[in-house]
């Protein structure tokens, strides 16, 4: 189900670095090379389809881009925040 407004911003003051762009949450993540890049994106996958629900993404060099909506409830919904929350996790495993 789509989040009001007033949710989602409640929802983003919550997770660092994401922003509400239209009917979508994103985040940049910069990586030190571009194989952890390509290898954050792979591992991001792998989730994203077991979860059933997958980002936009795009990669530039260290740069990955990942945008969440749920196109079937037309806007930002708790799968979005929940995938937002296995990208973040799976970013900060991969600075370590």
């Amino acid at each position: 189900m789509k989040l009001s407004p007033s949710e989602v911003q409640t929802r983003l003051a919550s997770i660092e670095g994401w922003i509400e762009e239209g009917d979508t949450l994103r985040k940049q993540y910069r990586f030190k090379t571009f194989p952890d890049a390509i290898a954050f994106v792979t591992r991001l996958a792998f989730d994203a389809e077991s979860a059933d629900h997958h980002p936009d993404l795009h990669v530039s060099y260290r740069n990955v881009t990942v945008v969440w909506t749920t196109h079937s409830d037309g806007g930002i919904t708790a799968k979005d925040f929940d995938g937002a929350a296995q990208s973040d996790m799976i970013a900060a495993r991969m600075s370590r």
